[in-house]
């Protein structure tokens, strides 16, 4: 790839904590991509149409309180709206088990749950990166 990968990350919802998202961008530009960080309590529209304005080439989400498979169902309807299925899309956070194949399901290729190491998640988007 010629390019930097773009990714955006988002808070969704009223989640209010953001010290793990702020640590994942900051690995990330240190990884050498360009991170588009759209704060606190996004709703899907914000998100979607960030996605959609930026170009970007991944879709984060860092999720600590739970709201996280209706989000990413609200999520996923304007992502095809605005035919953005393609983008690789990763979720991470206080993100169960049992909630795992739900959000794959919904097109999450990547779920990183609170602790994962940065590595993988540098390693995982360069991977899947088209």
């Amino acid at each position: 790839m010629d390019r930097r990968i773009r990714v955006l990350l988002a808070k969704p919802g009223l989640d209010g904590h953001d010290q793990g998202a702020k640590v994942v961008v900051r690995a990330l530009m240190d990884a050498g991509f360009e991170v588009i960080y759209t704060g606190l309590r996004q709703t899907p529209e914000a998100v979607a149409n960030a996605a959609l304005e930026e170009g970007v080439d991944v879709i984060g989400l860092s999720s600590m309180a739970g709201s996280h498979l209706p989000f990413c169902r609200k999520l996923r309807v304007l992502l095809e709206r605005h035919e953005l299925t393609d983008r690789l899309w990763l979720v991470g956070g206080n993100i169960p088990a049992q909630d795992h194949d739900a959000l794959r399901e919904l097109g999450v290729k990547g779920v990183f749950a609170a602790g994962s190491k940065l590595d993988d998640i540098v390693t995982f988007i360069k991977a899947n990166v088209q």
